[in-house]
């Protein structure tokens, strides 16, 4: 199992998406286990994105994502960051394919709705910067039976 960080970006938000956003991970069968609304601070935001600070789009970024409130989300899963990927679609709106979270919801290149942690290391990192130590909750589900094959002793 993986857990991996999730942000619903401040268009998302305003655009009153979330609840569709949030459906199509539980709908996967991924399990929320932190969740919680903030606005991002400068800090935040500017440590957040620190490895960007150097690219030309650095500022907007941060001034995007402190401009209102967001979404931050502590999803798990077997692959969850691959597939949470897989179902963000691409960078921008406009080349996302349709069936993804951007590529149903979004057309702009610099408003794209969503951030997902991109490797183990990412979301490690990120889940720290966001969540408290006991903001993140272990619990079992009855469903995973059902999502995953545990015939082997452990999910598929």
């Amino acid at each position: 199992m993986q857990t991996t960080l999730i942000i619903l970006k401040p268009d998302a938000v305003q655009r009153g998406v979330m609840g569709e956003i949030i459906t199509r991970f539980e709908r996967k069968g991924l399990q929320i286990v932190g969740c919680k609304m903030m606005r991002i601070s400068q800090d935040l935001a500017a440590t957040h994105y620190e490895a960007h600070k150097s690219k030309p789009f650095y500022d907007g970024l941060v001034r995007f994502m402190t401009s209102s409130p967001v979404l931050v989300m502590a999803i798990r899963g077997v692959g969850v960051i691959e597939i949470s990927r897989k179902m963000m679609g691409a960078t921008f709106g406009s080349k996302a394919e349709p069936g993804t979270i951007r590529g149903d919801f979004g057309v702009s290149n610099s408003y794209n709705l969503i951030h997902g942690s991109d490797s183990p290391e990412a979301a490690a990192r990120e889940l720290e910067l966001f969540f408290g130590k006991d903001e993140v909750t272990e619990f079992s589900r009855s469903i995973d039976g059902w999502v995953y094959d545990l015939s082997s002793g452990a999910p598929e």
